[in-house]
């Protein structure tokens, strides 16, 4: 049986190599921010028809078939995932993989400059599927590289340090794009169509550029070639941890919770531009400006309530946060104005960047203590994200075709909120992890 590569104690912690790992997040998160949240969904709405029909007998709205794109990105990662986790696990080529990804993610970028409008819809809807699976695949190779760059000592100091590389990088691209589209004659383009598209372009070039500086510095492939299956190996790895989770009843309480409000947020987070420009009317640079507001209110978001779980515990913390998720999601079906709307993303803020973070270390400490393979559990968990986005966006866009409502979509996202709650409410954590709960 093979096992993941050794890396000699030597070799760790080197700040040259660690730099240049975390500069990796600072080049792809302009993806996830940029295009994903901030530019691309409306721009998606403003050039296409509100109604597109697809084949002779199928009509979808633009907002439906732009949350069936999600999904259907995220079905092709949610399938590869098991093969991509054993190739980076267990096949020694981690960098050319990353390589692929990468360059695969830019280019769909570069893509999206020739999308204009219904004429192009198969090209801008098929190189965002695209673009959008080059860069969760290449997460799958990224995050593999921790262990070959860091004792276990200090993988949430250099995480942490991915993290804020990442949101450096896209606020400061996220604004260089906003100053673009609002002051689009400065730069000879002939409209705000124009300088969105040249975001696109800016995306792909800040992506594959910036991507150079790791793919030199980080430890090189091995020359070794891997005997067993690996297909089956990541099948083999997720079996495994399913087994162990049977008597760990806390820990798969936890997941099934995770996954139904995950599929609420992750939805939220897809799909709050699309809300906010079909129904309240918000231009490009205004949404924009809601993302910044909620990447800022999200930083205080998360220290907030990680000082809530220091006092009250992971538990109590969550609960918390899924109450004001819920309400959001109804207060959301009845707003109309654009004031409003900016309030109640102050509230998206608060607890966007806690639910994450704590979801991830609560399900750390439900875990056994000194458990060896930590990997393939969070390979595990990493795949239930994955497939609560593929529900949570299709649901988004089947509940919309159904009922001819987005706000309905909106409201229907709090049953996944209240069922995660009363899901989270049955876990146990251990006493000297909870806090005073």
């Amino acid at each position: 049986m093979s096992t993941p590569l050794q890396v000699p104690a030597s070799s760790l912690n080197n700040r040259r190599t660690i730099n240049a790992w975390a500069l990796f997040d600072w080049a792809n998160s302009s993806f996830a921010l940029v295009i994903i949240v901030a530019i691309f969904p409306g721009y998606f709405l403003a050039v296409t028809d509100d109604v597109v029909h697809i084949g002779k007998n199928l009509t979808v709205s633009n907002d439906q078939l732009y949350s069936y794109a999600i999904s259907a990105a995220y079905l092709l990662i949610l399938i590869a995932s098991p093969f991509l986790s054993g190739i980076a696990d267990y096949g020694g080529r981690k960098k050319f993989f990353l390589q692929c990804f990468t360059t695969l993610g830019s280019a769909a970028c570069f893509a999206l400059y020739f999308f204009r409008g219904m004429d192009q819809l198969t090209l801008g809807t098929v190189a965002f599927i695209l673009a959008t699976v080059g860069f969760a695949g290449g997460l799958v190779f990224y995050n593999a590289y921790l262990p070959l760059i860091a004792s276990e000592d200090q993988y949430d100091r250099v995480s942490a340090k991915g993290f804020a590389y990442g949101y450096i990088g896209s606020v400061i691209l996220l604004i260089a794009n906003l100053v673009v589209i609002q002051k689009y004659e400065w730069f000879g383009l002939s409209g705000e169509g124009p300088a969105v598209r040249i975001a696109f372009v800016m995306v792909g070039m800040w992506w594959i550029g910036f991507a150079q500086i790791p793919f030199r510095r980080l430890p090189p492939d091995s020359n070794e070639k891997s005997k067993e299956n690996l297909m089956l190996k990541g099948f083999q790895e997720l079996r495994k941890v399913w087994r162990q989770l049977q008597g760990l009843s806390n820990a798969k309480r936890f997941l099934v919770a995770f996954f139904f409000y995950s599929t609420g947020v992750q939805t939220v987070l897809f799909l709050a531009a699309i809300f906010a420009e079909k129904e309240l009317g918000f231009a490009t640079s205004d949404l924009i400006l809601l993302i910044l507001l909620l990447q800022i209110v999200a930083i205080g978001g998360a220290y907030l309530f990680a000082k809530i779980s220091d006092i009250k515990g992971n538990k109590f913390s969550i609960i918390i946060m899924l109450i004001i998720w819920t309400i959001i999601c109804g207060v959301a079906y009845f707003i109309y104005s654009k004031a409003a709307f900016y309030l109640l993303a102050i509230g998206v803020g608060l607890v966007m960047g806690g639910i994450q973070s704590l979801s991830r270390s609560t399900y750390s400490k439900l875990l056994p203590e000194n458990t060896p393979d930590t990997t393939s559990f969070f390979s595990f968990y990493d795949v239930l994200e994955k497939g609560a986005i593929i529900v949570g966006t299709f649901s988004f866009g089947f509940i919309g075709y159904l009922t001819g409502s987005m706000r309905m979509s909106v409201l229907a996202l709090s049953v996944f909120f209240i069922v995660g709650l009363l899901t989270m409410t049955t876990v146990k954590m251990k006493p000297e992890k909870q806090g005073n709960l």
